[in-house]
C-alpha cells in the first residue's frame, strides 16, 4: 500500500472514533527490562499520555491491544483511564472484531498503530492504519501512515494530533492551553 497524501489521511482521521495501539514498540520503544527479582520495567512517554487524554476528552476512545501481558501496561492504562486494555491476546484480529462489535463501530471508524507482523491482520482492515519508523521494513508497505516519531517517543501523540486535526478539533484543543481562563 502506498502512503497516502495528507488530505486523504485527514479525511480518514475525521471518521475515527477509536484509536487502538499495540504496546511494545509503539507505546514503548520495544525494550523490555527485568530487575534481578524478575520485575518487568517499561518506559512510557508522557507525550503519548497527554495525547491519549486529549483524544478521550474529545470523544475518541483509546484501547490497548497487546500480545503480551504486563502489570506495567495495566498500571499505565489505569493511570490514563483507558477502559479497554486487552493483553495476552493470541489472535489480535479476533480481539479487534470483538471490541469493534462491543463498541458498535465500523472498520472505517477505527485507527490502529502496530509495529510488527502480528499487527498486520488488524492493520489491513481498519480505516486508518499506522506504523512507527522503527518497525521492520515490510510493515511500512501495509499502512496508510508512518509516524515521524519512533515508538515510545511520542508516536501516539503524533497520531492523536493527526486525528484531532482531521476532526478540525486541534485549534480548539490548543486554545484551551494558550487561553486557559477563557
Amino acid at each position: 500500500m502506498s502512503h497516502l497524501d495528507k488530505e486523504i489521511i485527514f479525511k480518514k482521521a475525521s471518521s475515527i472514533r477509536l484509536l487502538i495501539s499495540d504496546v511494545d514498540g509503539v507505546l514503548t520503544d520495544g525494550t523490555i527490562v527485568y530487575t534481578d527479582s524478575g520485575q518487568e520495567i517499561k518506559s512510557f512517554s508522557v507525550l503519548d499520555g497527554l495525547g491519549i487524554k486529549l483524544l478521550m476528552e474529545n470523544h475518541v476512545e483509546f484501547s490497548i491491544l497487546s500480545s503480551r501481558k504486563s502489570e506495567a501496561t495495566s498500571k499505565r492504562a489505569r493511570e490514563l483511564g483507558i477502559k479497554y486494555c486487552l493483553q495476552g491476546v493470541k489472535n489480535k484480529l479476533e480481539a479487534y472484531n470483538d471490541l469493534k462489535a462491543q463498541m458498535g463501530l465500523h472498520d472505517s471508524e477505527i485507527a490502529y498503530v502496530g509495529d510488527d507482523l502480528v499487527d498486520l491482520p488488524v492493520l489491513r482492515v481498519v480505516g486508518l492504519s499506522i506504523t512507527v519508523p522503527n518497525s521492520p521494513p515490510p510493515m511500512k508497505d501495509f499502512v496508510h501512515y508512518v509516524t515521524k516519531r519512533p515508538g515510545g517517543m511520542g508516536a501516539i501523540r503524533e497520531v492523536a494530533e493527526l486525528i484531532l486535526k482531521g476532526k478540525n478539533l486541534w485549534s480548539r484543543v490548543l486554545n484551551k492551553f494558550i487561553y486557559p481562563d477563557e
